[in-house]
């Protein structure tokens, strides 16, 4: 073998591996000769095909939530002919943590997790209170330690996606949206649950705010098929009245993660819920407005250079509830368009 390479097993959530990508940061800086792939879900596996220091992207060919031990054997044999020097497994699970034992990789680094003992042997133990997410994975880069000192959290990389030129051109001549008008994407989608989703109708509220400041700016909607709904919702409350003619564009379901990150990288603004596509938005240093309510600001906070964190910080919250368990919503049904334009306002005229 060549060359000795480190393998990451990925977490299974967007915004968590945009998270993860500073480790990679700090793993490339330790050893600059030693490539680096990422082993991630075919769901995942667009966010770090935008990452500078992945060398090659392998996609899993598992079920979700299933062990499928002989399928992960087979797979083993086939990671232990590239050579890993190491393997840094994200996911808590130990049957992710089977893989690089089965594979015969020497050094594997990760969190106890299920109880992981001998499938991890670099083993680190989570604080209390749970560390910001960035610091969490970063800190796997790092020999472990009983306590995590100060200087452990200072001075970690920001996640860092690009998109190339080619691509953003693509995504807008497929789409039909105009490079010279200015683009305000909203993401009002929230794959945890309804919880997490500021109100559509708030959504609409905003854009409007953002047309009538300047009507040439063209508002793209994003999410997934399961966002359509909502975002049907805001693209239908911006069609009408004063705001007849606007151009709106509601692309749920209907672009590639791959596209929706190439229309992230151009827009002037981001407006997103606590999801992957706000830290998709974070990690392209777009000027991001961060709605939170059911989860914490700080735990997972965007690192744009123009970036806005806003919530109510209700007594009730954050309760980290799929649904609100006191029926009203309050945290985010309160946190009206007004107070989101007051802090979209200021980076619509930075930018």
């Amino acid at each position: 073998m060549s060359e000795l390479r480190t393998l990451i097993i990925s977490p299974n959530w967007i915004g968590d591996a945009v998270m993860a990508q500073p480790l990679l940061q700090l793993l490339r800086a330790a050893h600059p000769e030693r490539p680096i792939d990422v082993l991630a879900p075919p769901a995942v596996a667009a966010v770090w095909r935008q990452a500078a220091e992945v060398d090659e992207v392998l996609e899993t060919p598992f079920r979700h939530g299933a062990l499928q031990l002989r399928q992960r054997w087979k797979f083993a044999r086939l990671l232990r002919q590239r050579g890993y020097a190491d393997a840094y497994v994200l996911p808590n699970t130990i049957k992710y943590a089977l893989i690089p034992w089965l594979a015969g990789i020497k050094r594997r680094v990760g969190y106890k997790g299920e109880s992981r003992h001998g499938l991890i042997n670099v083993m680190h133990h989570d604080e209390m209170p749970p560390r910001p997410m960035v610091a969490f994975y970063a800190a796997l880069a790092r020999p472990p330690v009983t306590v995590q000192g100060p200087g452990l959290r200072a001075a970690l990389p920001r996640p860092r996606l690009g998109a190339s030129a080619a691509q953003i051109a693509a995504v807008f001549e497929r789409n039909a949206i105009d490079p010279a008008r200015p683009v305000v994407a909203m993401a009002p989608g929230a794959e945890f649950g309804g919880a997490k989703r500021w109100p559509a109708r708030h959504f609409a509220g905003l854009a409007q705010a953002v047309l009538a400041r300047e009507p040439a700016t063209q508002i793209v909607l994003l999410g997934s098929p399961k966002d359509q709904e909502a975002c049907a919702e805001v693209a239908a409350a911006l069609q009408g009245g004063a705001n007849a003619g606007a151009a709106v564009f509601n692309l749920a379901g209907v672009t590639s993660l791959p596209e929706a990150i190439a229309l992230i990288a151009r827009a002037a603004a981001v407006v997103a819920n606590d999801s992957g596509l706000l830290h998709i938005a974070s990690a392209l240093n777009r000027p991001v407005l961060a709605l939170y309510g059911p989860t914490d600001p700080d735990h997972a906070p965007p690192f744009s250079d123009l970036a806005a964190s806003l919530s109510l910080r209700l007594d009730c919250s954050p309760c980290k509830q799929r649904e609100c368990p006191l029926g009203h919503q309050d945290c985010m049904v309160k946190l009206t368009p007004d107070l989101a334009w007051q802090k979209l306002q200021p980076m619509l005229v930075a930018g």
